[in-house]
């Protein structure tokens, strides 16, 4: 899910806003930087060399959005959501689900990607809906459930019709996992990759030290204040918020697009942002939308078997007053 959470800070230890005019190009000494527009957001991608790959990239983004894309509708998944039955799922497809499934029974089914339905009933799918029936839910329910879809022979095969997949909690995160694939296929061992907030970090930046990446304030007065700053040790990060993307219907009753797979709910919870920290950009960017399901108290519960994932949390208390919570390694080469 799309964030808008995370700074990159530049080279020269400048805070710098990720906002970026689509297709420039800025080459620094045997570092390269791209930056556009792909997927609905902005992208960032710095690294160690003399080549341009924007073309190579570029068709990333396009096979990718050919396979995942809600938003186009002779995609692979808009096709296999109107129930066309003789899709044959390409490789992206596969490994997105086989992803997805882990994120889904580590966290105990908060992580679904058959929640499209949902998602489309909320409004904050490809078709606009403006009035939200809580009775429509409750019929939509029965259809939502990684249960309910398996892949047989490079095809997707649905209990029911009406199952619908939604891959955006997680396809972006793929995407800069896939992007960095192809650049240590170059022999590139130097590089930080950025999309729409979801990023990956692999070796050192041009001053030879840690890349930094900014965690911002939820608070949506306060958008260029940062909470902390963390590095990444060829790890990745991704950061989910339900504080920019909602939805208030006619009698005021606030909805947010971190849907409960379970409850069918839409509520807010007590949990404002969700960073994880982890090897994997694709699982970070599933286990951060999957946090911010479960709350803080539930999210402290699932952290405490999971310590393979590094987190900062910024939630309100009971008191309501807003605290943060890490259990980040101190890492060495900071800025």
């Amino acid at each position: 899910m799309k964030r808008y959470t995370l700074f990159i800070l530049n080279f020269f230890s400048v805070l710098v806003l990720l906002v970026v005019v689509s297709g420039c190009k800025q080459k620094a000494t045997r570092y390269i930087h791209l930056q556009g527009n792909a997927q609905g957001t902005t992208y960032s991608i710095k690294y160690e060399d003399v080549e341009d790959y924007t073309v190579e990239i570029d068709s990333i983004f396009k096979v990718i959005d050919a396979s995942m894309s809600t938003y186009k509708p002779e995609s692979l998944i808009s096709r296999v959501n109107k129930g066309d039955t003789t899709v044959v799922l390409d490789e992206h497809f596969i490994r997105v689900m086989e992803l997805s499934r882990t994120v889904y029974e580590a966290t105990g089914e908060l992580f679904d990607p058959t929640i499209g339905i949902l998602v489309n009933a909320y409004g904050f799918g490809p078709e606009k809906v403006e009035v939200i029936d809580s009775m429509t839910l409750v019929k939509l329910l029965p259809y939502v459930g990684f249960s309910k879809v398996k892949v047989v022979q490079n095809q997707l095969v649905k209990t029911y019709p009406e199952t619908t997949l939604d891959f955006n909690a997680i396809a972006q995160g793929y995407t800069v996992d896939i992007i960095g694939e192809f650049l240590e296929s170059k022999n590139i061992s130097n590089y930080m990759v950025e999309i729409g907030g979801e990023v990956k970090a692999i070796g050192v930046n041009p001053d030879g030290k840690l890349w930094s990446i900014g965690v911002q304030n939820p608070d949506p007065n306060a958008e260029q204040t940062l909470e902390t700053i963390v590095y990444l040790d060829y790890q990745s990060v991704a950061t989910s918020g339900n504080y920019r993307k909602f939805k208030v219907d006619a009698n005021g009753k606030k909805y947010v697009h971190t849907i409960n797979p379970i409850t069918g709910k839409g509520e807010p919870s007590n949990l404002l942002s969700a960073t994880v920290i982890t090897e994997d950009c694709a699982l970070a960017d599933g286990y951060a939308t999957s946090l911010m399901v479960m709350g803080y108290d539930k999210s402290m519960e699932f952290l405490k078997t999971h310590p393979e994932l590094e987190v900062f949390l910024i939630y309100v208390d009971e008191k309501g007053i807003t605290q943060t919570y890490s259990n980040i390694r101190e890492k060495s080469g900071k800025l």
